[in-house]
């Protein structure tokens, strides 16, 4: 590996302890001791690609998964098991034939079910599209060691552990009722939107759940963010339900439309396979066809972490303008007589070129 201080190139004896030998500084990652093959420069790489160069601050789990992308790509079930297993059938029953060994003819034949096994749970896609490293698996064994080493999170990454004050507001001002509500159940992505400003740029009330949107003061639209997996489509008709009347937008993420990106890698969530409730509710309702349903009800799915956080932001602000400008009057009135439209392509100047 290189080292991030002196960019000299490691061979492992050189490197004892996450210690250069060149320069004797400590560094935080060395990819043959973790799962993701981290090191400190990936990181660095990493990072200035998800916060468009610095410009923007970006959450730990949108952090893993940029990290985790292209493993989540590659990862299959046991894909060095199969090739094990089947060279050792091979050079056992060699051997027995050789010294006429009955024994080792029956080993050499284990091996060889081991290993077709192997590959046939493979093809079947057993294993695929779990990450290497869970979220909260990268906090203890990628940012924990950075944290002791730096002294904090890689520039650009956002504390979003509970009771941490985000660096933007979330509240709209004192006496003011919110013009709308955000829920979202990911405390990651809306710490993300809270640091940007989003929620006080337009006067919106972030709230985690259904009971936090009720207790807020305001009647006022509620935007849904949510993962494309099977407990975000239920939350959105969920909320539909529980609020009646009240406008309720589904701001995404779409699974259909997610699922035709080509670059959109979905994962899977050992512990967050849906229930059987959960997906008799969802077929219930009659809106997804049996692939998707199947596909739902493996686990899948896009979490808003694996949004690119800058097209995540133009989204959510392009629905919270739309969504406050219609539901405040003034603005409505303003909209309809054309204020803020002009100029547009066929707007002439009344007192004509000048």
């Amino acid at each position: 590996m290189i080292c991030p201080h002196c960019e000299k190139n490691l061979l492992r004896k050189e490197r004892p302890d996450h210690t250069c030998s060149h320069c004797r500084r400590r560094y935080a990652l060395d990819p043959k001791t973790n799962s993701l093959g981290l090191s400190d420069l990936r990181v660095r790489r990493i990072l200035a690609k998800v916060t468009e160069g610095g410009s923007i601050a970006v959450t730990p789990d949108q952090l893993w998964y940029a990290l985790s992308r292209n493993r989540l790509q590659q990862r299959t079930f046991a894909p060095g098991c199969a090739g094990s297993f089947l060279f050792a059938g091979l050079v056992v029953g060699a051997f027995g034939v050789f010294i006429e060994e009955v024994g080792l003819l029956l080993v050499s034949g284990a091996l060889l079910l081991v290993s077709a096994g192997f590959t046939f749970a493979r093809a079947a896609g057993a294993g695929r599209g779990f990450p290497a490293m869970s979220r909260a698996a990268f906090r203890t064994e990628a940012l924990a060691p950075w944290q002791r080493v730096y002294g904090g999170l890689p520039p650009g990454v956002l504390d979003d552990a509970p009771g941490v004050p985000p660096q933007a507001g979330a509240r709209t001002p004192p006496g003011t009722e919110p013009r709308a509500v955000l829920l979202c159940p990911d405390r990651s992505i809306t710490a993300f939107l809270i640091a940007d400003g989003l929620p006080a740029r337009y006067g919106i009330a972030p709230a985690a759940d259904l009971d936090a949107v009720r207790a807020l003061p305001t009647r006022g639209p509620v935007i849904v963010l949510h993962d494309a997996d099977a407990h975000g489509e239920l939350l959105v008709r969920r909320v539909r339900e529980s609020l009646g009347q009240r406008p309720v937008i589904d701001a995404g993420l779409p699974l259909r439309t997610v699922r035709s990106l080509a670059r959109a890698v979905p994962y899977r969530d050992r512990d967050g396979r849906p229930d059987r409730e959960t997906m008799a509710r969802l077929s219930a309702y009659g809106e997804f066809t049996g692939e998707e349903l199947k596909w739902l009800g493996k686990g899948w799915r896009y979490p808003l972490a694996g949004m690119p956080p800058a097209r995540l932001l133009a989204v959510v602000a392009r629905v919270a303008e739309q969504v406050t400008r219609n539901a405040d009057p003034e603005q409505r009135r303003a909209a309809f007589v054309g204020f803020m439209t002009w100029p547009g392509p066929t707007a002439q100047d009344p007192a004509g070129e000048r």
